[in-house]
């Protein structure tokens, strides 16, 4: 049997989340469901669509034990993304998405979060969106569901707890604009 052709960033974004995250498990199946919002995402946005569908499938990379570092995975990740010579942009998307700001300021790694670009974009804000509406086994939520069940997994003192008076209403921010673009 010979092994498949990879033709763009995301088939080989795709080959290192099944090797890190384990096909299969439900942070793949999470990752999964995550890169296929993304996809229809930036079909129906007129977005880059391998940049990010290549974000969304590596957006949690950084729960990986081999990775772990700080113990905060958007900048586990992103370290892991330029140590094996990823786009900035790529290792930045996986740095800032869904409100991670937040909580790195909180954990005290702002400064290494900095270490990474933040671009605040469309594409940016569909990453986060499609995060936002993919539960933790791949399944399609709304974003309040999700963001719910997040902080309930979590618990009541965790560092995301702690931010959601500044990150929930980011997040509400994020989810209005990406559906005004996709109702227009």
């Amino acid at each position: 049997m010979t092994a498949p052709i990879i033709t763009s960033r995301a088939d080989v974004a795709r080959s290192l989340a099944d090797a890190l995250l384990g096909a299969g498990t439900d942070r793949w199946r999470h990752s999964a469901g995550v890169a296929a919002r993304a996809s229809d995402l930036a079909l129906r946005l007129g977005l880059d669509h391998d940049l990010l569908v290549s974000a969304a499938w590596l957006h949690d990379i950084g729960y990986a034990a081999p990775l772990v570092d700080t113990g905060f995975h958007p900048i586990d990740g992103a370290r892991h993304l330029t140590s094996e010579g990823w786009p900035a942009r790529v290792a930045g998307l996986v740095a800032y998405h869904s409100g991670a700001r937040f909580v790195a300021e909180i954990r005290g790694l702002s400064a290494e979060l900095a270490q990474f670009p933040d671009e605040q974009t469309v594409v940016s804000d569909a990453l986060t969106y499609a995060d936002q509406t993919v539960g933790p086994r791949g399944q399609r939520v709304d974003p309040e569901t999700r963001y719910t069940e997040m902080l309930h997994r979590h618990g009541p003192c965790s560092f995301n707890a702690r931010v959601d008076p500044v990150r929930r209403p980011h997040l509400r921010a994020i989810a209005a604009r990406i559906e005004h673009l996709l109702a227009a």
